[in-house]
């Protein structure tokens, strides 16, 4: 164990990398899918049962968190991760994106973000120093700089302005984040999906020094192949030696052509919340489990997958407990999207450290392009 953060990058293969992020709580083996645990759980699942997925590190929402039950709270309990029994490593997200997206009524100013709580309508106030304070409070490994991610598509001067404002938070959150040995402080690139305003986005956030870097304001309704063309050139402005976070992706597609890009980490509520609503995603596409086709199908969702919804259960039964929306089907479906998305980690990891990325891209492709197994 080490009691400082550092990135060891151990093998490329094109521009996909592999290494490992040390951390005082654990090493993350990447390129690194983290589950999201917005309220201080992963639906649906024990701590312990996400770590069996082989997920080296999970996502806190510190916007849900400071709502409910309160950043001082968890502090004063031993920390978040006493708090919800995981003692591997945790990212917290700054609260920025939540902010924006959920809370209809707020006020964007350059001291920060006034807003009303979507639980309560009760009013708060964030900005650079305060979401440091709450991450701090959290006890977060890894701690996100605050910044403002505007939706796409978006005019240039917004994305100027945008983009220039959350440098300007990001000099504030590095000044309030401060010396504390052990976490680490990404920065976010941020400028839409414009090469110029990207690259004087890296540029600044490297002045300033950060121990990772996360390229922001994607998946925001761009499309997947106007992520990818900004993907193209994203990561390469960001320092090699660096862990780079793609912030809230998503699809088995997209994670694959990410990493083949040059990203490191990645997180999505998809697997988990997909789970909970009968989409399954298998190595021969996505499954939907309420269908009828399943209900007298004694084989497994996936007979190549480890989980123990696979080993366990027929589609039959996993079908009949979706339907009676009895609890046990979240919990099964969870368990087998989470997995599957681990094992793609897993795959890229060995693939790329073989120099056979390309190779394991064309058969992951070829695979999900099959489709589902006949029905009998």
């Amino acid at each position: 164990m080490t009691n400082t953060f550092s990135f060891d990058l151990q093998n490329t293969d094109g521009k996909a990398r592999t290494g490992v992020i040390h951390t005082p709580r654990g090493d993350i083996r990447t390129p690194a899918f983290m589950p999201v645990g917005t309220a201080a759980t992963v639906k649906a699942m024990m701590p312990e049962s996400v770590r069996e997925t082989g997920a080296d590190i999970l996502l806190g929402n510190t916007y849900h968190l400071m709502l409910r039950p309160g950043a001082e709270r968890i502090a004063n309990l031993g920390g978040l991760h006493r708090f919800m029994n995981w003692d591997r490593p945790i990212l917290t997200d700054s609260g920025g994106f939540q902010v924006m997206s959920l809370s209809e009524l707020r006020k964007l100013t350059e001291k920060g973000v006034t807003f009303r709580s979507h639980i309560d309508g009760s009013k708060h106030f964030l900005s650079p120093e305060t979401s440091m304070e709450i991450q701090r409070l959290l006890g977060s490994d890894i701690v996100m700089c605050f910044d403002e991610c505007p939706a796409l598509p978006a005019d240039r001067k917004r994305l100027e302005e945008s983009m220039r404002m959350s440098m300007r938070w990001a000099e504030r959150s590095r000044e309030a984040f401060g010396d504390r040995p052990g976490h680490a402080l990404f920065g976010i690139q941020q400028g839409g999906l414009e090469e110029d305003l990207r690259a004087e986005s890296a540029e600044a956030l490297q002045s300033i020094g950060f121990d990772g870097y996360a390229v922001g304001g994607l998946a925001v309704g761009e499309g997947q192949q106007a992520m990818f063309d900004c993907l193209d050139f994203a990561p390469d402005q960001l320092p090699v030696d660096k862990p780079r976070y793609l912030m809230g992706v998503g699809k088995p597609d997209d994670i694959v052509g990410a990493v083949k890009r040059g990203i490191d980490m990645m997180d999505c509520v998809l697997p988990s919340r997909s789970g909970r609503t009968g989409q399954l995603f298998t190595r021969q596409g996505v499954v939907n489990i309420k269908n009828a086709r399943h209900a007298d199908d004694p084989r497994p969702l996936d007979e190549a997958c480890r989980c123990p919804a696979c080993r366990n259960y027929s589609r039959a039964y996993l079908h009949h407990v979706f339907r009676a929306q009895e609890m046990i089907s979240g919990m099964l479906l969870t368990w087998h999207n989470l997995t599957y998305f681990q094992d793609i980690m897993q795959g890229m990891r060995d693939a790329i450290a073989a120099g056979t990325f390309a190779e394991w891209e064309a058969a992951f492709h070829a695979g999900r392009a099959q489709g589902d197994i006949e029905p009998l």
